[in-house]
C-alpha cells in the first residue's frame, strides 16, 4: 500500500468531500495562498476558488462566528483555528452555541461543523502555541473530539467528521504532519467510537492517542526485550470514547498505562482511569498508571521543553513499575 505524510491524507479527505458536497467549505487564516499553516490545504484555493476557501482576517471569534453560522443555513465549514491555544478566542462560539443549539431547539436546529487545530509541544514556539488542551472539549456535553495519530485514521476519521451532523474538534499534534503512514487508495471512512488496537500484548496494555501513541510503540518494542508484552490501544475518538475495547484489553492483560501529553490534573486520562477502575477493578492486578504532561506552562527552552511532556523513558519507567 502507499504511504502519505499525515498533511496529505488531511488534503485528499478535503478534497474528496468537498467534490462529493459543494456544502462543505474552508475557512481560517492562511488557509488560501499561503495553504494553512502545516500547509495541508495547499492548492486548494487555485482548485476551489476564495467562495469555497475563505481567507480571513486574525479573528478567531469571527471564524468560528461565522462558521456557526453557515452551518445553520446549511452549509458544512471546515473552520480552521491555526492553534488550539487561540480557541480561547472563540469558547463561547464553541461551547455556548455550537455545542447546544442542537439540543436547545429540540433538534429541529443542528452545526454541522468541522473546527480543525493542532497543539501539542516539541517545536519550541512557547506556551501560548504549545498546550494541549483537548480535556477543555471533552468535557463539554455536544461536542465530537477526534485525535488521530496516523496517516491512515486522520484520513477516515476527518471524511466521518465532514459528513456528521453535529459540531467535531478535531485535533492534530503539530509533530506528526510530515510522519508517512499507509492509506489506501480507494475511499474509506472511519466511525467515531472505534478504538483501534495498535499492538497486541499480554502483559500490560498501554492507552495512548495522538502523538504519544508512537512514544508508547516505541516503549512497547523496547519492552519486548525484557519479555514484556504490551497491549497498545488508540482510543482515535475520544468523544463518543470506546470504553468497551479499553475495558476488554485490561481484562486480558491486568495492568493498564494511560499516557498523554496534556497536564495530568483535570486529564483525559484520569477518566479514562476512573473509569477502567469503576468498570474493571476485579481485573486489575496492580493500580493503573497514568503518564502525562507536567502541570506547568510549556516552557520556550528546548530542553526545559522536552522535560515537561512525556518520552518513551517516562513509558517504560510506568510500565516496568507496575509489572
Amino acid at each position: 500500500m502507499r504511504e502519505i505524510e499525515y498533511r496529505e491524507a488531511i488534503r485528499e479527505a478535503v478534497i474528496e468531500e468537498m467534490d462529493k458536497d459543494k456544502s462543505v467549505f474552508l475557512i481560517g487564516e492562511d488557509i488560501g495562498v499561503y495553504g494553512g499553516a502545516f500547509r495541508a490545504y495547499k492548492g486548494l484555493l487555485e482548485k476551489y476558488g476564495p467562495e469555497r476557501v475563505v481567507n480571513t482576517p486574525i479573528s478567531e471569534i469571527g471564524i468560528v462566528g461565522a462558521g456557526v453560522g453557515a452551518a445553520l443555513t446549511g452549509q458544512r465549514p471546515i473552520v480552521e483555528i491555526m492553534f488550539i491555544d487561540f480557541t480561547t478566542l472563540a469558547m463561547d462560539q464553541i461551547v455556548n452555541q455550537a455545542a447546544k443549539i442542537r439540543y436547545m431547539t429540540g433538534d429541529s436546529l443542528n452545526v454541522p461543523m468541522v473546527i480543525r487545530t493542532q497543539g501539542g509541544a516539541g517545536r519550541g514556539v512557547a506556551a501560548q502555541h504549545s498546550q494541549s488542551l483537548e480535556a477543555w472539549f471533552y468535557h463539554v456535553p455536544g461536542l465530537k473530539v477526534v485525535m488521530p495519530a496516523t496517516s491512515y485514521d486522520v484520513k477516515g476519521l476527518l471524511k466521518t467528521a465532514i459528513r456528521d451532523d453535529n459540531p467535531v474538534v478535531f485535533l492534530e499534534h503539530k509533530m506528526i504532519y510530515l510522519l508517512k503512514g499507509e492509506v489506501p487508495e480507494e475511499e474509506y471512512t472511519i466511525p467515531f467510537g472505534e478504538a483501534d488496537i495498535k499492538r497486541e500484548g499480554s502483559d500490560i496494555t498501554i492507552v495512548a492517542y495522538s502523538n504519544m501513541l508512537f512514544k508508547s510503540l516505541e516503549a512497547a518494542k523496547e519492552l519486548e526485550k525484557d519479555g514484556i508484552s504490551c497491549e497498545v490501544v488508540d482510543p482515535r475518538t475520544l468523544v463518543p470514547l470506546d470504553i468497551d475495547t479499553i475495558i476488554d484489553s485490561v481484562k486480558k492483560t491486568g495492568r493498564l498505562v494511560v499516557v498523554t501529553e496534556a497536564c495530568k490534573r483535570g486529564s483525559v486520562a484520569s477518566d479514562i482511569s476512573a473509569k477502567v477502575t469503576e468498570k474493571a477493578f476485579d481485573w486489575l492486578d496492580a493500580p493503573v498508571k497514568i503518564v502525562a504532561g507536567l502541570n506547568t506552562p510549556i516552557p520556550y527552552n528546548s530542553t526545559l521543553e522536552q522535560a515537561s511532556i512525556p518520552h518513551t523513558k517516562d513509558i517504560v519507567a510506568a510500565v516496568k513499575d507496575i509489572i
